[in-house]
């Protein structure tokens, strides 16, 4: 049986339905297979997904540009409702031939791992499901992409208002502060909706799979083989010890220095000593220029990659009315390059932000080297670690001098909150990871009244007290509504204090010889999904840490290398 001719470009697709994609899976599905002629096979079955995956990230990314187009959402749901779904199940069917002809080679034991279990979790009676909760992630990112407010007379998005928490006017910072949850408080009811018509779908998928609940099944598909739920509690527990002290003392300075009674939430993102804020770009083209002459200073080939990116118009960086929430990276698996979308208002984070979101795209061009498909993406564990290496490699050079953002005063003031943030960061990601394990544990995660009282009780398990929260019920609980990773992407968070502790381990090694630190970063990227994920940050330099005692030490190089910045 001669194969089905694949199309050139991933164009094909753009205006595809199911009936368009099925006669590809079956022809793979059909045609002959031994053991003389499956790298042909495989080739082609990873040629054909590229040209989807990349077919779909495009539908993706051109309705998160602007959710207000009725033609794009139309594209979206078709991918994701109709298409995606469906794919899976004649994915699974694919996985099952060649686990049951018994190939192996080296190279391909990683990816049959995942075949094998994503074979174990397959269900069809999922296959509309999967389907309804895509649909339902569409209403919620068009229900955040309308979000607006009124400020001074002017309409703006909530991630409009972020400049004005750097404001030296305290007055200014809470009132925007409160403005900016305020859309989330009025909608509250609308996204508990679409969240309890979400969990009943992923309980019953996790029941469908053979699982008592939708975390168990979760950390399943996500083929987490290295680490458990309990190495997640673990996890917890050491940002407790280890991470909890550090943050205090951050607060206490930042108290002290502000010369105020009590810390506020709208007092964490102003410079504490009443300097203006940095200014990093006035526009999205110089920021891109910036970034640019950064990445050529942490290696000649980001600078490349980085600046293909932009000549094919796969960056949109500013945030404007109509767009959907957050910054993410998103493989092109065909044109083996990436494209990045976030919300870029002028300030710090910013920077932060574009130079994570490259670091996701440099793992796609380096892994893309690689001949399957299936051989390229790790997990996000691995990947997270591609995107904050990259905020601490790049840091050293977003100086002016270098090309970038800052002069050499700015460039410290940036570095230091930087890895403030980075200190910061644990106790938000332990409690989004442990506010959902209850969720999907307890029965009371279908309340909503309930869901919004546990997440009070878990952002104080997890916040301490050096924050004066009082009052702000509503504002604090309006938090966990602005979590994408709630709605879109479930239990994708731990990944992040994983790979963050990886990180910096990477960061450390590149404290004593920089070069060496980039080269083996590089490396571990270019593996791909070959290895084990312990391997893979063995690569890296780094090891996996779930423990205070690692943690601490970590966490204490980075209060280290603070203190000599604020100095």
């Amino acid at each position: 049986m001669a194969a089905r001719v694949l199309p050139d470009s991933p164009a094909a697709f753009k205006d595809a339905g199911w009936d368009d994609v099925l006669p590809y899976f079956e022809d793979l599905a059909e045609r002959p297979l031994d053991t003389a002629n499956v790298e042909d096979w495989l080739a082609d079955w990873s040629l054909f997904e590229s040209l989807l995956s990349e077919a779909a990230a495009l539908a993706n990314f051109d309705y998160s540009c602007d959710t207000s187009d009725p033609a794009r959402e139309a594209a979206q749901l078709r991918f994701g409702t109709q298409i995606g779904p469906r794919a899976h199940e004649q994915r699974v069917r694919l996985q099952r031939r060649l686990v049951e002809l018994g190939y192996k080679r080296p190279g391909l034991e990683a990816m049959t791992r995942r075949f094998r279990n994503q074979i174990e979790l397959f269900d069809e009676a999922n296959v509309p499901l999967f389907a309804d909760l895509s649909e339902l992630t569409t209403h919620w990112v068009k229900v955040n992409g309308a979000m607006t407010v009124t400020w001074e007379g002017k309409e703006k998005t909530p991630s409009q208002l972020l400049p004005f928490l750097e404001s030296i006017d305290r007055q200014v910072r809470e009132r925007a502060f409160k403005l900016r949850a305020q859309p989330f408080i009025e909608q509250r009811d609308v996204l508990a909706g679409i969240f309890d018509r979400m969990y009943d779908l992923r309980q019953k998928v996790a029941t469908n799979a053979g699982f008592t609940n939708f975390r168990d099944f979760a950390h399943r598909d996500k083929n987490r083989f290295d680490y458990t739920p309990e190495d997640c509690m673990r996890f917890h527990v050491a940002v407790e010890e280890a991470v909890l002290p550090a943050v205090d003392r951050i607060n206490e300075r930042r108290r002290r220095r502000m010369g105020v009674e009590a810390l506020r939430p709208w007092d964490l993102t102003v410079d504490p000593a009443g300097r203006p804020a940095l200014k990093p770009f006035q526009d999205v083209r110089t920021h891109i220029d910036r970034a640019t002459s950064v990445f050529a200073n942490v290696d000649p080939d980001f600078h490349d990659y980085f600046k293909a990116m932009d000549d094919a118009r796969l960056l949109d960086l500013d945030n404007r009315k109509g767009k959907a929430p957050g910054g993410f990276c998103q493989t092109l698996a065909f044109s083996k390059q990436a494209l990045i979308f976030m919300n870029a208002v002028g300030i710090d984070y910013d920077v932060r932000t574009l130079l994570h979101e490259a670091g996701h795209a440099f793992h796609a061009v380096e892994a893309s080297r690689l001949p399957l498909l299936f051989q390229r993406f790790p997990g996000s564990e691995m990947a997270e670690v591609a995107s904050m290496s990259m905020e601490l490699l790049a840091a050293p050079f977003i100086g002016k001098q270098n090309g970038g953002y800052y002069s050499d005063e700015e460039a410290r003031r940036s570095r230091a909150d930087m890895l403030e943030a980075v200190i910061l960061f644990f106790p938000h990601c332990a409690s989004v990871d442990a506010f959902q394990h209850w969720i999907y544990q307890d029965e009371a995660g279908r309340d909503a009244d309930a869901r919004d009282h546990k997440w009070l009780d878990v952002r104080r398990r997890f916040e301490g007290t050096s924050v004066d929260w009082s009052g702000l019920d509503n504002e604090r609980i309006a938090r966990w509504f602005q979590q994408p990773h709630f709605f879109g992407s479930p239990f994708y968070y731990i990944e992040y204090g994983i790979a963050q502790l990886g990180a910096l381990q990477v960061w450390r090694n590149s404290l004593n010889d920089p070069k060496e630190a980039v080269r083996q970063y590089r490396e571990a990227l270019a593996l791909g999904a070959t290895q084990s994920l312990p391997d893979l940050f063995r690569a890296a330099g780094a090891r996996l840490i779930f423990d205070s005692d690692g943690m601490r030490e970590l966490i204490t190089l980075a209060e280290e290398e603070l203190d000599k910045l604020d100095a």
